[in-house]
């Protein structure tokens, strides 16, 4: 079993934490796929370096099994990140357009109405990330945080993407790069050291959050993950949960009657964490004051009658 570790040359904050992470003992050229797509091995890593854009790729983990016999186990994007605010930062989220329709065109990869496995090690890494950076003298200047789902590439496999942002001034900073390639090299035990985030039902916590509501860097269910050392599955934001608004009812407003795509985007989004964390306890989280009160009945209705456990904070110790 090996695990990807995937760059792109068009992207200054996925090539900086590459070529810091290559500039460390023990990489070997491997193999090159088809369109050019090198690789390097260390130990059971396989670092890809492709020229297209980091969301343009699909299938990664399927074409390198397909080209040397090796399955894969994890896949982890090296990216920039882009906000409004411009704030420096450094984020790590799991991938998926699961509120897409079939017809749809997603605007950033991926493919309507699918969620890829989360990757386990976001939580623990998240935690590492933390000392990391600090210990490089980038926080508070960097905000450390998740992101919720979104984006392509499509993959099969445990993924996750780990981030810079969120300008050019800072995807090209030497010391930001640095950090995340040391995120990599520790949290996949390259330096000799145990792996961090290596998921196990079998451990004392085996509860895993499933984040519903609220924005974009998801602060309530960052909250509870910081609190109660949990693992962190799919992060759906409100916009990953559209839903039209009933109107006026005069009795309880039934979630048949709702449209939208947030029932099929919350249960792919439960399969793929479910898929992620075999044996796994999994628990909603929702961010209750992001919703109306009929949108959050209609999602509690929704999530009792599929049997997905709801959690609240304290529940996922």
């Amino acid at each position: 079993m090996v695990k990807l570790v995937v760059a792109t040359t068009t992207d200054p904050a996925s090539m900086g934490p590459a070529k810091e992470l290559l500039a460390m003992p023990g990489w070997q050229s491997g193999p090159t796929l088809d369109q050019g797509i090198r690789s390097y091995s260390n130990g059971d890593v396989r670092l890809l370096e492709h020229d297209k854009g980091i969301v343009e790729e699909d299938d990664l983990d399927q074409r390198w099994e397909n080209a040397t016999g090796q399955s894969v186990d994890e896949v982890i994007f090296l990216s920039k990140h882009t906000a409004v605010s411009n704030r420096p930062a450094l984020t790590i989220h799991p991938i998926g357009v699961p509120h897409l329709k079939e017809g749809d065109v997603p605007p950033q990869g991926g493919r309507p109405g699918w969620a890829a496995p989360p990757n386990p090690r976001m939580g623990p890494w998240m935690t590492l990330l933390n000392k990391i950076a600090e210990s490089h003298n980038l926080v508070p200047e960097f905000e450390i945080t998740f992101e919720a789902t979104h984006h392509g590439p499509v993959t099969t496999k445990p993924t996750m993407f780990v981030e810079i942002g969120s300008t050019e001034e800072y995807w090209k900073r030497q010391d930001a790069a640095r950090v995340v390639a040391l995120l990599v090299w520790e949290g996949l035990g390259l330096g000799g050291g145990p792996p961090v985030g290596n998921w196990n039902s079998a451990s004392a916590n085996n509860k895993v959050l499933l984040g519903i509501g609220g924005g974009h860097y998801v602060p309530r269910h960052m909250d509870v993950i910081k609190k109660d050392g949990c693992w962190v599955g799919q992060l759906l934001s409100g916009y990953s949960l559209p839903m039209e608004d009933p109107g006026p009812s005069k009795g309880k407003v039934s979630t048949q009657d709702i449209a939208g795509t947030w029932r099929d985007s919350i249960r792919a989004a439960y399969d793929a964490t479910k898929a992620g964390f075999p044996g796994g306890e999994i628990l909603a989280h929702l961010d209750q004051k992001s919703f109306k009160g009929w949108q959050k009945n209609a999602i509690t209705e929704f999530l009792v009658a599929q049997d997905i456990k709801i959690g609240k904070p304290g529940d996922f110790r």
